[in-house]
C-alpha cells in the first residue's frame, strides 16, 4: 500500500483523524528507502514508529491532540528531549505520508536546561524507610519496582499479577520484545501484595475503582515520601529511580570488567612462570 493510497481511506461515522496500520507503518518505511535514506535511519524510524503504535488507543487512531499526548508521555517516561524529538519526527513524516498534515505536531522541544538531579543509594533508602514507617506498602513497591527493575513510567501498567507469579516483565526495548527477570526479594513482596489485594490479573498496581494508576499518580505518590525521607522533590520521581538503577548495574558491570581483566593477568602471569621453569631461558625473549 502507497502513502497516496493510505491517505485515501475512508473515515467512519463522525470521528476524525486518521487509523493507522501497521501495512502503513512498512509502507512508509520502503518509501524511505526507494528514497534513498540509509537503512540505519529506516531502521531507527521503524523502532519510533513501532512505539507510536503501540501507545495508541485499541482503535489505532490518531486524532488533533495525540501526538501532543505522545510527547507529554514520552517525557514522563524518562526521554530527553533530543530524543522525544525524534519520535515525533518519525510519526510526523508518517502523518505527512499519509496526507494528514493536520494532525502533525510542529515544533522542536528545547534541550534541557539542566542536568537531571541524581538520587544516591542512600536516598533511595530513606525513601523506602518513609514508605515504610508511613504504612505506604504501594508506594513502597512503586520505588522498588523502578529502582530494581529499571523500567519506565509508561512500562508500569505492564507489570501484571501474572508477570509477578512467573518471575519475569516483558518490555518492549526499541521496537523488541525483551524479558527482565524479577529479582527474588522484589518478587515475594509483590506475591504478597497482590494476594493481600486479591489480584487474579490485571495490573499490580491499580486505583480503588480497579483501573491501572495514571503517571501523575504515580509520581505524586512517590513525591509523597520526600519530606518524610528528607529526598529533594525534584529526585522523588521514576524518572530518577530508573537512572540509580542503571548507575548501579553500570558500576557493577565496571567492577566485573576489571575482576575479568585482573584474572586474566594472573592466569597470563603464571602461564610465562611454568614457561619459565620447564626449560632454560632464550636471550632476548621477554614477556608473555
Amino acid at each position: 500500500m502507497q502513502c497516496a493510497e493510505a491517505a485515501r481511506l475512508p473515515e467512519t461515522g463522525e470521528q476524525t483523524g486518521a487509523v493507522i496500520t501497521s501495512e502503513m507503518i512498512r509502507s512508509y518505511l520502503e518509501t524511505l528507502s526507494r528514497r534513498g535514506r540509509s537503512r540505519n535511519t529506516v531502521q531507527m524510524y521503524g523502532a519510533k514508529l513501532r512505539a507510536f503504535y503501540h501507545y495508541l488507543p485499541s482503535d489505532k487512531r490518531v486524532g488533533p491532540d495525540t501526538l501532543s499526548a505522545w510527547r507529554g508521555a514520552l517525557l514522563e517516561a524518562g526521554y530527553s528531549p533530543g530524543t522525544v524529538n525524534t519520535h515525533l519526527s518519525a510519526a510526523n513524516g508518517l502523518l505527512g505520508c499519509l496526507g494528514r498534515r493536520d494532525l502533525q505536531l510542529a515544533g522542536q522541544l528545547e534541550p534541557e536546561p539542566s542536568i537531571q538531579p541524581e538520587l544516591t543509594r542512600a536516598e533511595y533508602l530513606r525513601l523506602l524507610q518513609a514508605a515504610r514507617t508511613l504504612e505506604k506498602e504501594r508506594t513502597y513497591l512503586l520505588v522498588k519496582v523502578f529502582a530494581l527493575l529499571g523500567i519506565r513510567l509508561g512500562e508500569l501498567s505492564r507489570l501484571t499479577a501474572d508477570q509477578v507469579r512467573a518471575g519475569r516483565l516483558s518490555v518492549l526495548d526499541k521496537g523488541r520484545r525483551q524479558y527482565l527477570s524479577i529479582p527474588t526479594c522484589l518478587r515475594r513482596e509483590l506475591l504478597d501484595y497482590v494476594r493481600w489485594q486479591g489480584l487474579r490479573t490485571g495490573p499490580v498496581f491499580v486505583t480503588r475503582n480497579g483501573k491501572a494508576m495514571s503517571r501523575t499518580q504515580v509520581t505524586s505518590a512517590i513525591q509523597s515520601l520526600c519530606r518524610d525521607a528528607q529526598v529533594e522533590k525534584a529526585k522523588c520521581n521514576p524518572r530518577c529511580l530508573r537512572k540509580l538503577y542503571l548507575a548501579t548495574r553500570s558500576e557493577i558491570e565496571r567492577n566485573v570488567r576489571i575482576l575479568a581483566e585482573q584474572a586474566y593477568e594472573q592466569i597470563l602471569d603464571a602461564e610465562q612462570l611454568g614457561t619459565e621453569d620447564s626449560g632454560p631461558r632464550r636471550r632476548g625473549k621477554h614477556g608473555c
